[in-house]
């Protein structure tokens, strides 16, 4: 609990700021976090940084269709629940998951806001649903869990902490999509501090009501949501309870990959239209309106991640890898966005956002009680990180003007 409400004061209200005072500083501009670092920090800092965002969300993109799709298929009921555990079954549902959700933004914003909003009205039907459940069992059984307010300090979890202020990020998307934004100055600001608030209050409630239905130790990280639906199924005699989560994990699932898919597409967007990628990708398709090929090319980028580190691990822990590379990539961008915030005179969130984004970095590298080789851990880490870089410098360089 001290780590969720943490996060939000010390990252996303800093992050809400940075966000609302760069997207009114570049108003009208579509590209976001790009646009923002090559004004403030030159080109090639602009492409690194979208290169880096956007190959985050494409190690997100895997993992979060793993994580929601083995939920989904062990809360089905006993007839499906040994799919969640066959690697085949799992990344054919991803897959499905991450091009249906693609493939309805692809024919424009019209039909890609309805996956969306399904997701959303899903994720929030999903956490109210897990806290009244929490609350029926509490009154008869108890908690599971003592509730202690401290975290307690451990290598096999301090990587979640990283997990924890990775998943209080998302409103620098608003700022891909500002030129479609009608008055962001009004807008942003007042949409930063609600969101951070209703974020905030949804983790830390369905945080809490997991662990008054289980012992942490009984939580695993790809079933969580299903076992505790299963438990309250079972002791509620409701066996309605468990398909319902299930239909509702995998619809956040699609409407969560639709909403990142659509606002991330903006960015090689933004730097196609700059030459520093094909002319391709800064084109709009003719009847969608739509930037197809960047949504197709992050499409294809997550799907051959998604297969790719699944070689010479077991599931979970080719989950984990997923995860701390997202989260270590994800992070670096942060580093300039709150570096523009700096220069757009907001120091305090400048320096409350660098801090959380180094400790998140840190945090991330450790290992979790789920690997067994911590080498091949750590090495698929480094070679990951220095892939998504050293990628970005080649393309760059060829793409760019001598």
């Amino acid at each position: 609990m001290t780590l969720w409400l943490l996060a939000a004061v010390l990252f996303t209200i800093p992050l809400a700021v940075a966000v609302a005072a760069l997207t009114v500083k570049y108003k009208g501009a579509a590209g976001g976090l790009y646009v923002w670092t090559r004004g403030d920090f030159g080109q090639w800092h602009g492409f690194l940084c979208f290169w880096v965002y956007w190959m985050g969300i494409a190690f997100w993109f895997p993992s979060a269709a793993m994580f929601y799709m083995s939920a989904g298929f062990y809360t089905l009921g006993p007839a499906y629940a040994h799919l969640a555990g066959n690697r085949l079954c799992v990344l054919a549902a991803a897959l499905a998951a991450i091009w249906i959700a693609l493939g309805t933004n692809l024919v424009g914003l019209k039909i890609g806001k309805w996956t969306e909003n399904l997701g959303g009205a899903s994720s929030w039907l999903l956490g109210g649903l897990l806290v009244g459940i929490a609350v029926l069992m509490g009154s008869r059984h108890g908690a599971a869990t003592p509730i202690q307010i401290l975290p307690k300090w451990g290598w096999s979890t301090v990587s979640f902490w990283s997990t924890i202020a990775y998943a209080m990020t998302g409103l620098e998307l608003a700022g891909l999509m500002g030129a479609e934004i009608h008055d962001p100055e009004r807008t942003l600001p007042r949409a930063g501090w609600i969101a951070s608030g209703f974020a905030t209050t949804f983790y830390a409630a369905t945080t809490v009501a997991m662990l008054v239905l289980l012992r942490p130790e009984k939580i695993s990280e790809l079933n969580g949501l299903a076992e505790a639906g299963d438990l309250a199924g079972r002791s509620l005699g409701a066996g309605w309870i468990a398909p319902l989560i299930a239909v509702l994990v995998m619809a956040s699932a699609v409407g969560q990959i639709g909403g990142l898919g659509t606002a991330v597409s903006r960015l090689p967007f933004a730097a196609g239209v700059d030459r520093l990628l094909p002319a391709a990708f800064g084109k709009i398709h003719s009847r969608w309106g739509t930037p197809h090929v960047s949504l197709l090319a992050l499409g294809g980028v997550a799907s051959f991640l998604l297969v790719a580190t699944q070689l010479g691990d077991t599931m979970r822990a080719a989950y984990q890898e997923l995860v701390s590379l997202m989260v270590i990539v994800g992070f670096l961008p942060f580093l300039y966005i709150f570096g523009s915030a700096w220069k757009a005179g907001k120091r305090l969130s400048a320096l409350s956002g660098w801090a959380i984004t180094l400790l998140a970095v840190v945090c991330a590298v450790a290992p979790t009680a789920e690997i067994t080789n911590v080498w091949l851990f750590e090495t698929k880490l480094a070679v990951g990180t220095g892939a998504v870089i050293v990628s970005a410098w080649l393309v760059y360089r060829r793409n760019s003007p001598r």
